[in-house]
C-alpha cells in the first residue's frame, strides 16, 4: 500500500472525504444490477432527504 509514502503534512481532509464517498458510490453502482434510485444514492452517501415523500425519478423524467 502506498500509505507509507503519504506526506501527512500536506493533505486535504475534504478532498480525501470526497474520494472516499466517490469510492463508496462506485462500489454501490458496481454491485447494483440496475441504476440506483435517488433514495439508494442517498443511503450510500449517508444523506437524509428533507422531503419525506420524495418521488423517485424514472428514466423518462
Amino acid at each position: 500500500m502506498r500509505q507509507q509514502n503519504l506526506d501527512l503534512r500536506v493533505h486535504d481532509r475534504v478532498a480525501l472525504d470526497e474520494i472516499e464517498l466517490y469510492a463508496e458510490m462506485l462500489g454501490a453502482v458496481a454491485a447494483a444490477e440496475r441504476p440506483l434510485t435517488l433514495t439508494e444514492i442517498d443511503v450510500v452517501l449517508g444523506v437524509r432527504s428533507s422531503e419525506a415523500g420524495r418521488r423517485e425519478l424514472t428514466p423518462q423524467d
